[in-house]
């Protein structure tokens, strides 16, 4: 237990480190062109997607990660290079440029006939996108090394009970589809286990990863809505398509008196897409809201460098007291909203399992 402590507090310290740099250097470049440090810009200038991943700066050099950029323009068709072609953003190449302000900020952009500014088909490997392939595959490879070990080792006529990592594994899996899925689905939780599981592992993963500030880690993955929604339509897909006719008699014709029904059958029928709503906003606004937390305590920091030696190493320490704390809170947090988002798919799933009434009775 002291060893895992001991892990845990590590990775918050790497994350304040991080973090407490990546300011550091942000400060400097607003310092040179004499301006105040905008912490609203700069928050989310960090949390944003972008097509190089930022390490840190080493005097005036950049050290980046150039991504791979994928895109087809109006006239010059699909173009696939490096995003260091962009050179940080001040460049252009093939007619292709990194939009600075407006609508399209921080997006490539190219201009059409009549000069303006439009987005071609953009398929690039964003840092998200590169973050997100990444945690996948983590996320396979602890789930199939689990399965490899029971293939190998442990049988219906033999079992065998893992030690160790394994252990540890079948422990959280276990715990995960025993205390949420089987409860909140039912009888048909068998089903339904192989996506709630998946589900469970990738946003918690991925909600680790991106309190690691050491590449490949450190994207606020789950912290961008587009992610969310497909979680969340995954989730609504699923309901509906495996809705028993029940559900469906509740949603179109609840069992409510006749003069009820006008007023009823709309909600229902609005509800069937609020429930994924309300799981895709959850999961983005508490990841992000966490992450602009940490970010802004950092800031304070920078914030009070021109009010004295004193002020500043006071607020340094709080900065930093602060951060820590708020650190382990995301760690709870990243496991908090993996169980969430887990337990409300899982509830709708067996929302929508509903049997007629005379069934239950039976059963």
């Amino acid at each position: 237990m002291n060893s895992r402590l001991k892990y845990i507090f590590v990775l918050v310290c790497l994350f304040v480190i991080g973090s407490t740099s990546s300011y550091a250097s942000s400060e400097e470049h607003s310092l040179e062109g004499e301006k105040s440090l905008n912490v609203k810009e700069l928050i989310l200038d960090h949390l944003a997607d972008s097509y190089q991943w930022h390490i840190t700066t080493w005097g005036d050099h950049q050290i980046v990660v150039s991504l791979p950029v994928i895109v087809k323009g109006e006239n010059s068709g699909w173009n696939v290079f490096s995003s260091a072609r962009f050179d940080h953003g001040h460049a252009a190449y093939k007619g292709f440029y990194i939009a600075q302000e407006g609508d399209y900020k921080g997006k490539i952009v190219e201009k059409n006939a009549s000069g303006e500014e439009i987005r071609p088909w953009d398929i690039s490997i964003t840092k998200n996108a590169f973050a997100l392939i990444v945690c996948s595959i983590i996320t396979l490879v602890l789930i199939m090394s689990v399965a490899r070990w029971y293939k190998k080792n442990s049988t219906a006529e033999n079992p065998k009970a893992p030690k160790g990592f394994i252990g540890f594994m079948e422990m959280f899996i276990m715990s995960v589809n025993d205390d949420i899925i089987k409860p909140c689905v039912g009888k048909n939780y068998k089903k339904f286990a192989p996506y709630l599981l998946t589900t469970f592992f990738f946003i918690f993963i991925n909600n680790i990863a991106g309190l690691i500030p050491i590449f490949p880690f450190g994207a606020t993955v789950t912290g961008n809505i587009a992610v969310t929604l497909v979680l969340a339509l995954f989730t609504l897909v699923i309901v509906n398509i495996f809705g028993t006719k029940e559900y469906w008699k509740e949603v179109f014709w609840p069992e409510v008196p006749t003069w009820l029904k006008p007023i009823m059958i709309p909600i229902e029928i609005v509800g069937v897409f609020t429930k994924p709503f309300a799981l895709m906003i959850r999961l983005f606004a508490n990841i992000l809201a966490g992450h602009s937390i940490v970010l802004g305590l950092v800031c304070l920091i920078f914030l009070t460098v021109k009010l004295g030696v004193a002020i500043n190493s006071s607020m340094t320490v709080v900065s930093v007291v602060l951060t820590i704390f708020i650190s382990f809170v995301e760690i709870l947090v990243a496991y908090i909203q993996a169980y969430v988002f887990t337990m409300l798919s899982a509830v709708f799933i067996g929302l929508a399992q509903a049997e007629p009434h005379h069934a239950k009775k039976h059963d």
